[in-house]
Order: C-alpha cells, then structure tokens, then sequence
C-alpha cells in the first residue's frame, strides 16, 4: 500500500470545513466530480468529470473532528481518514490515503496519481472558501 498524507489550514471555522468535506449534496465546489450517487447512509459513489465511478463506505464519522472511509474501484483499494483540528478561528486538516492498485505495475504511479488528487482537492476547498 503506498500512504500518502497532506496538511493545510483553513480561514474558515472548523464547523464550516468538516460540513463542505462530508456533505454528499454539496460538491459542485470539485473539479474532479461530475455526480455522487448516494447509495445509503454510509455508501456513496462519486463520479470523476470523465465517467469514472469509485466507490467510497464510510467507517468512522466524528462530527468536527474525524471521518474516514474505504475507497474501491477498478483499478485500486484503499483507505482515507481526515482529521480536523480548531486552531483559533483557523482550521487543520490533515488528510492521509493509503491505497494499493490492482494491478502491480500501478504500483509505480499510485503516489504521484494521489498526490495530484489531493491537491486538486485542496485548492478546490480553498477556493470554495475563497481563500
């Protein structure tokens, strides 16, 4: 498994992050995402802007302060937890995946590929909160 994790701070207060981070309704912030498609409570796929559909149940949700999921699609498996942090007014996030491709040769890309996800999910997010 190849784990990558990120760290920012946000102007914004944490009630405000935690709610834009898992709310399932409200993605049209993303860039990434053309549609979530939730499925229950606790499953939900999202759908990348070229048709790509992942797979994501959620584990572990502590309102402002936790949330975590598995994440499967055709090419990888995976895990992802964030934890928010109030700093003041300010908020941490930090954000570690751990995923591994199904296919071995993947193996070689997977860091670079999750590294780009997540920054474009970070500028997405300041973006949102125009910051």
């Amino acid at each position: 498994m190849k784990k990558i994790t990120i760290s920012e701070i946000f102007k914004s207060d944490i009630v405000k992050v935690f709610d834009k981070v898992t709310s399932n309704e409200s993605f049209i912030w993303r860039t990434d995402i053309q549609h979530i498609e939730v499925i229950n409570k606790n499953t939900f796929i999202e759908i990348s802007k070229d048709g790509y559909r992942t797979e994501f149940t959620i584990t572990s949700k502590r309102i402002n302060e936790y949330y975590a999921f598995t994440i499967k699609n055709k090419n990888l498996k995976g895990c992802w937890s964030g934890s928010f942090i109030q700093e003041g007014k300010k908020t941490q996030i930090v954000f570690t995946e751990e995923v591994a491709p199904n296919n071995p040769i993947m193996y070689l890309f997977i860091g670079s590929y999750i590294k780009k996800q997540q920054a474009t999910y970070i500028r997405d997010l300041k973006i949102a909160f125009g910051e």
